[in-house]
């Protein structure tokens, strides 16, 4: 893989440009990869974003969220796209398996793909271009990077500035987490003289919610989560069931795994999801517990160092097993705070 600063010169001849994330792309994924269409699209470039599934409605208001594929939904249109791109940028994933059903059709492409992410371990030998920086708070800040860095500032309109806003927000939790470097704080300050109205973006993604999705967090806390004091560990274990009775939708659980975290002592919050076709899990951790290890070790994930995810087939239960067993043979790690 190149660095992407191989490609700056080449940012004024226009061609046509795929844009793709992670399935259920999140606020950082959309954000970052809308952020980029609205720069591109200004040099004179032809742009396509696909997502590989649907997404939350709640990233909807983002400029341009209308234009975007489902792969999922419009397969076709998409593979047509995607045929004719002569660069397809791959944001906020590493590894091709995580785009789902593009995996192959994004393999078979003889596109140049450029990479632009902050997750470990990148499968490198997929891309031609890219830069990966796993200190880097979220791919929204690092497209900003890249506009800088390609000496393109003056094209950061405000739906540029919009888009990237809301993916570090989301992705530093409101600029709560390690991930908040003074370089964030700098980026935001910059998109603040550029005009941005931030607190809009704050009430399109938090205040947009429907009363079911209160009432499922009520349940939830009630009635699906555990905490393991002796391991500093909580375990919120969701059946689809109660996905069904609530009325659940693609971004009603999202940040949900961040509530028992707030507990005093606890290290390690996990939620592990039963969504049907396969189980969902979501880590979240603090005072130096790898959950990136933990996600690729034992779920078949992986992620940043106190964030990551992972998935597997075999029934709820039996996730919920492993994760038990998991939790006491990490508990050299995870019990060394007194609650």
């Amino acid at each position: 893989m190149h660095s992407i600063q191989e490609i700056f010169t080449q940012l004024h001849t226009p061609k046509k440009v795929v844009i793709t994330t992670h399935q259920k792309p999140d606020g950082d994924a959309m954000g970052s990869s809308l952020g980029l269409y609205h720069f591109l699209i200004q040099l004179g470039h032809t742009v396509q974003v696909i997502s590989p599934t649907n997404w939350a409605s709640f990233l909807n208001w983002m400029p341009a969220a209308k234009l975007v594929l489902d792969y999922d939904r419009q397969t076709a249109t998409a593979d047509a796209a995607i045929d004719t791109a002569d660069w397809i940028f791959c944001l906020d994933f590493n590894i091709l398996s995580r785009t789902k059903r593009m995996e192959e059709k994004l393999s078979a492409s003889n596109a140049k793909r450029i990479l632009i992410d902050h997750h470990q371990e990148p499968q490198v030998d997929k891309f031609a271009y890219g830069v990966s920086d796993t200190g880097k708070s979220s791919t929204c800040e690092m497209v900003y990077d890249f506009i800088i860095d390609s000496g393109n500032d003056d094209l950061i309109n405000e739906a540029v500035a919009e888009c990237l806003y809301a993916g570090v927000m989301t992705d530093t939790g409101s600029f709560r987490f390690p991930s908040t470097t003074a370089s964030v704080h700098r980026m935001i300050a910059h998109l603040k003289d550029k005009g941005l109205s931030h607190s809009k973006i704050h009430e399109n993604l938090f205040d947009n919610f429907l009363e079911n999705r209160f009432r499922f967090i009520g349940n939830v806390l009630l009635n699906r989560m555990e905490v393991f004091y002796e391991y500093n560990t909580a375990l919120i274990a969701i059946p689809q069931q109660d996905l069904i009775k609530f009325n659940i939708v693609t971004g009603d659980t999202e940040s949900l795994v961040n509530y028992p975290l707030s507990i005093k002592g606890i290290k390690l919050a996990a939620i592990i999801i039963d969504r049907g076709e396969e189980r969902k899990s979501s880590f979240r951790s603090k005072d130096g517990f790898d959950v990136n290890t933990f996600a690729r070790k034992y779920f078949n994930g992986g992620g940043h160092f106190n964030a990551a995810g992972g998935q597997n087939k075999e029934p709820l239960e039996e996730v919920v097993a492993k994760f038990i067993t998991a939790m006491k043979e990490n508990k050299d790690q995870l019990s060394n705070y007194q609650f």
